[in-house]
């Protein structure tokens, strides 16, 4: 149909005829010579409609409007000096139209393409329409590109791409699972995976060595910014190896795929403990684009007159008291929005927020009065203040404090607007707890298969595995772990987990068979590729990425999914569907 597409008519086609096609971006009527701006994939070129070259075309233009779908055929030339375009790649020439067809007409669009504040409603009910946006369609070629480039680079080093089960076993892995009732065996469910886990150890033992897929998961979950109920993740394992191999084959894929997307990253990246993430920007998935850490400061607050800081910091197994520098913040920040920062950190369970100011004079505040000077000197020293800065302090138990100063670390940078927007930090946290304990029950805190250090430590959340998350700018790209490769270390996790030997070989009898038959050592991690496009495309929203996203409830406002079904379908499922009362 078309011997160009727009962008690809260029000077050199001056004095040629071609075809292109594509949707009317824009229509200028200028006193009966007509400007057509026509787009496709690549961008625009500009048709002119005159009645000194064909009143036939001129006439058709007429009742051209936006997004009505044009073939237009013409001669190229020359715009002409003054009138050349410097925005547009085809701002020298113009297509001068003798023959215009309308290969299908548009009812008035529902919202503009380019205006970035439409109601995320409307642009998610026609979303189709959303996507002939540029930057759109700049995104999902961003992502085409990185997604080749994974395969390319892991089919590099050696790594088959396997496709596992989509309908597959309820096994507990964290998150809900997705259900989906059989019609042969009533009464009985798939369930849609979360990810691969079981099935890429299953291939290990099979003895496919390298693995890789670009697999789809499934959570029943709570939704947010970086949160769908499906995604895509990078899903790769492989056999004889150590933690160092497979954070070695991450390292190349990341730096693969960003530097081909023409973005400057290193080739290696540094790595922080788990312990020491926590415990200096109180997460596990720290942005390192500023520095301000937190620094602990309890043992000088054990010598505060102040009963409540005493008697926290007596107890400093379970107890912290944190403090973080605000460079500047005395002329950045007035005493009422400091006292209203408190606000902010009881959202999330502080039971209050202190601070000093460093004048000239030294430290100031409402809480000097507790302190001798030489510990006030003390403060100042271990937080390195100097003259105009703030320091922050929040105390109580340290999952608390620690979660509720990282929060406040983060809220802090971004209303001081110090974190880079081009910035690409990674870090690997490793070194993880193998176990949490949750309501009184442990839980493992990636997944059971995890390979743990030691199992026998006397306190069950000292014992670390061999698990590894690597994080960029604050979002965990993703992560992996060594996995359990042999069958009486596999069983005694599930009985430090409360699982029996009945419930375990219910739920993942056949991986605990496939174990005892000779199972390699072996590895690997996901990375979230929705994520990461996210970050690479450098938009907020993870439903930016996909292509037809589901709303924070679950929904797809283009479809109306999830929707009712039929008597006589549930009928053949076996199921009935019980109403609750209101």
């Amino acid at each position: 149909m078309r011997t160009h597409y727009c962008t690809e008519v260029t000077e050199k086609n001056i004095g040629e005829t071609v075809t292109v096609a594509g949707w009317v971006n824009s229509r200028r009527d200028h006193g009966g010579i007509i400007f057509i701006d026509l787009r496709d994939k690549g961008g625009l070129v500009q048709l002119v409609a005159d009645p000194q070259d064909s009143k036939e075309a001129l006439e058709v233009a007429e009742t051209v409007r936006d997004e009505f779908v044009l073939i237009a055929t013409g001669k190229v030339r020359a715009r002409g000096e003054g009138l050349e375009n410097p925005n547009l790649i085809t701002g020298k020439i113009e297509i001068v139209v003798d023959n215009l067809v309308i290969e299908n007409k548009s009812k008035p669009m529902p919202f503009d393409l380019n205006d970035e504040k439409v109601n995320d409603e409307i642009k998610l009910r026609n979303r189709f329409l959303e996507l002939r946006s540029r930057k759109s369609y700049e995104i999902f070629q961003l992502r085409s590109k990185a997604t080749i480039q994974v395969r390319n680079t892991l089919d590099e080093l050696g790594f088959l791409d396997v496709e596992t089960p989509i309908l597959t076993k309820s096994t507990p892995e964290g998150a809900r699972d997705y259900l989906v009732p059989s019609r042969v065996h009533g009464g009985e469910f798939y369930a849609l995976p979360q990810s691969p886990q079981l099935f890429k150890q299953l291939l290990m033992v099979s003895g496919f060595d390298k693995y890789f897929q670009i697999a789809k998961c499934f959570r029943d979950e709570d939704l947010r910014a970086d949160r769908q109920p499906e995604f895509t993740q990078i899903d790769v394992e492989m056999s004889f190896c150590d933690q160092e191999d497979v954070i070695k084959v991450a390292e190349k894929l990341i730096y693969d795929v960003f530097t081909k997307c023409g973005k400057d990253v290193p080739s290696t990246f540094p790595r922080i403990t788990y312990a020491e993430a926590m415990e200096k920007y109180g997460s596990d998935k720290p942005d390192l684009r500023f520095d301000m850490p937190m620094v602990d400061v309890i043992d000088i607050f054990a010598n505060s007159t102040n009963e409540i800081f005493a008697d926290i910091a007596k107890d400093k197994a379970h107890n912290r008291i944190k403090a973080i520098k605000c460079p500047n913040g005395d002329n950045i920040f007035s005493k009422r929005q400091m006292k209203g920062f408190e606000d902010y950190v009881r959202k999330f369970g502080a039971k209050g927020l202190g601070y000093f100011q460093m004048k000239e004079d030294g430290l100031k505040g409402p809480l000097t009065k507790f302190f001798s000077e030489a510990d006030l000197e003390e403060i100042v020293k271990v937080t390195e203040l100097e003259v105009g800065d703030v320091v922050f302090f929040g105390a109580g138990h340290k999952k608390v404090v620690c979660d509720y100063m990282g929060r406040f670390r983060l809220y802090l940078a971004e209303q001081m607007d110090i974190i880079p927007a081009d910035a690409y930090e990674f870090v690997w946290v490793v070194d993880f707890p193998m176990f949490e304990i949750e309501d009184g029950k442990i839980k493992a805190l990636h997944h059971p298969f995890t390979m743990p250090k030691d199992l026998n430590k006397e306190n069950i959340e000292e014992i670390e595995s061999i698990a590894y998350d690597i994080v960029l700018n604050g979002t965990e790209l993703g992560g992996g772990s060594i996995r359990i490769h042999k069958e009486h270390i596999q069983s005694e996790v599930f009985s430090l987990m409360g699982i029996s030997e009945e419930e375990a070989q219910s739920k993942f009898g056949f991986l605990l068979d496939a174990l005892k038959y000779g199972a390699p050592s072996h590895g690997g991690f996901a990375m979230g590729l929705d994520r990461m496009i996210m970050l690479l495309a450098g938009t907020d929203s993870i439903r930016d990425v996909i292509a037809f996203p589901k709303t924070q409830k679950a929904q797809c406002l283009m479809t109306q999914a999830p929707s009712e079904v039929d008597a006589e379908q549930l009928k053949e499922l076996s199921l009935r569907i019980r109403k609750t009362e209101q």
